[in-house]
């Protein structure tokens, strides 16, 4: 019999500032973005009482939580992106790494941590096994 798998998506969004640096365009100069984030993780076994891999709501409130330290800031002000560009890909790779801590006591595991400046484009992280 298959190994049983699920994926739990949250998304969520965060208003935030941002300038590129060493950008040769419009984007070099302060700017905002209202982010989309896409959080998913993976578990392998339901609780014998509820039938889930892990609430929702514990889940949102881990992504709201880190979310809320970004939301309405200069993301160029804050560690780590006082030296790493706030680009997407950075904001997604910070984000993963983040919720990765935030979730280790939880029968999940990050799978991917995705960030959209707009509807049609994002970035996505994600680690290998």
């Amino acid at each position: 019999m298959p190994a049983s798998l699920w994926r739990l998506t949250i998304r969520e969004e965060f208003a935030a500032a941002h300038a590129l640096r060493h950008y040769q365009g419009k984007c070099e100069t302060l700017h905002g973005h209202n982010y989309a984030v896409e959080m998913i993780v993976e578990g392998r076994t339901l609780t014998p009482d509820t039938e889930l891999v892990v609430d929702f709501a514990l889940l949102k409130k881990e992504l709201r939580g880190e979310l809320a330290l970004l939301d309405h800031q200069n993301l160029n002000e804050l560690s780590p992106f006082d030296t790493v560009n706030p680009s997407s890909e950075n904001l997604a790779r910070y984000l993963y790494q983040k919720l990765k801590q935030r979730l280790k006591d939880m029968p999940v595991r990050m799978y991917s941590m995705t960030v959209g400046e707009t509807a049609r484009q994002s970035a996505t992280y994600m680690e290998g096994n």
